[in-house]
């Protein structure tokens, strides 16, 4: 069911056209490499992410949300335009708009020198290379993961350069990138460089078998070994690093529900068109209540998964930090995209745990989707403690 009739409240001429294109590209010529072998128990090879970029360009669709000035789409209307490149798994590789490429190429926009854009994101923006962003450090060694200021890996000034020494985990990506963003404590605080990968003084220790598999590269637990980074390839300022760290978290958090909001729209697509063609018990699945009330619980779910990404995209789009905003839309849109996920495996039974359609694979994603970016019980822990503080300020006051 092509949503190219519907133009949603709140969206732009502009943002419908370039979604229109993105949905038919999506639905017409990337769905049928769904089930193209090239791809590992880590995700699609770099030759079929290739492939598909350049059937892209030709489509016209390549980084659709950035636009020719290098200006991006406004948060609500990225919101329309990543939705559609989520229809399928692969969508979003195809049209670079997948994570970690989009956060990086918003926060390289914003803070990068013009040396850093030119040499680092105009690469991003073509979709000639793919990026990593290495934050996430191994639990194990008490390093950082959701708590961003546990971490470990260090950086010191070295004359006009800088020595960075670390070990880093969950590294979406890191195998197979050209570009990397790498983010270490330095006497200042928490600093960022920019380097090019595959680098020597970066050794990729082991890729980690996890339960989704969308993401070329993979996650790799990383070691960083006396790399050096001239100073002109630092991002900012020395100390600076979980600012830019938060300015690029809130819109990556929103660009996640965006576009697994298509992966979930189309498993229920398919888990719909299954109930309503398979038999059981002389009548369609659907005239079945407990089925129709899934599918009809599904579509409650998608549009308050909707709602909630379009007001925090207004917010942000209003110029707020949003941080508080994307907790919350985070929240409840990888939940409620749980909710549906599972209902349209339960719907198609056997077929739904089969690797014949791509609902099985929703499924392991938004799993993983409800821990990457912050699991659900972390954003709740923030908001409790903003809770709070507000509350003592209106006490105070």
């Amino acid at each position: 069911m092509r949503s190219e009739a519907i133009k949603p409240a709140g969206v732009s001429d502009r943002a419908q056209r370039i979604g229109q294109r993105v949905e038919r590209f999506v639905r017409d010529v990337v769905a049928p490499y769904e089930r193209d072998p090239r791809r590992d128990s880590h995700g699609p090879t770099d030759a079929l992410v290739h492939e598909l970029r350049g059937l892209a360009r030709a489509a016209d669709v390549m980084t659709p949300h950035v636009l020719e000035d290098g200006t991006h789409l406004t948060q609500r209307e990225t919101a329309y335009v990543l939705r559609m490149s989520g229809l399928s798994p692969l969508g979003p590789l195809a049209c670079n708009t997948a994570a970690p490429d989009e956060g990086n190429m918003f926060l390289l926009s914003k803070v990068g020198s013009p040396l850093i854009r030119e040499r680092f994101l105009r690469p991003l923006v073509s979709g000639q290379v793919r990026s990593a962003f290495f934050m996430t450090e191994p639990a194990a060694e008490g390093g950082a993961g959701s708590d961003p200021s546990m971490m470990k890996t260090s950086c010191r000034r070295d004359g006009n350069d800088w020595i960075v020494n670390g070990r880093k985990a969950f590294i979406t990506g890191a195998a197979g990138a050209g570009v990397g963003i790498v983010m270490a404590k330095s006497d200042d605080g928490a600093c960022m460089f920019l380097v090019e990968l595959p680098h020597p003084a970066i050794r990729i220790e082991r890729l980690l078998d996890t339960i989704d598999d969308s993401m070329p590269g993979g996650h790799a637990v990383v070691a960083i070994e006396d790399l050096r980074v001239p100073q002109e390839q630092m991002l900012g300022r020395s100390g600076k690093g979980f600012a830019y760290a938060q300015l690029r978290l809130a819109p990556a958090r929103l660009s996640h529900c965006m576009r697994w909001l298509g992966a979930c729209t189309r498993a229920n697509e398919i888990a719909t068109d299954y109930a309503n063609r398979r038999q059981a018990f002389g009548k369609p699945l659907i005239e079945h209540e407990g089925v129709g009330f899934m599918l009809a619980d599904n579509l409650i779910d998608l549009r308050q998964a909707e709602l909630m990404i379009d007001w925090c995209a207004d917010v942000l789009d209003a110029g707020a930090n949003g941080i508080a905003e994307s907790s919350m839309a985070k929240v409840a849109v990888s939940e409620a995209l749980m909710r549906v996920a599972d209902r349209c495996v339960q719907v198609m039974g056997g077929t739904g745990v089969s690797g014949d359609t791509i609902v099985e694979q929703v499924f392991r994603e938004i799993r993983a989707f409800r821990i990457y970016d912050g699991p659900t019980e972390v954003h709740k822990w923030s908001l409790a403690k903003k809770i709070q503080r507000d509350w003592r300020r209106g006490s105070a006051a």
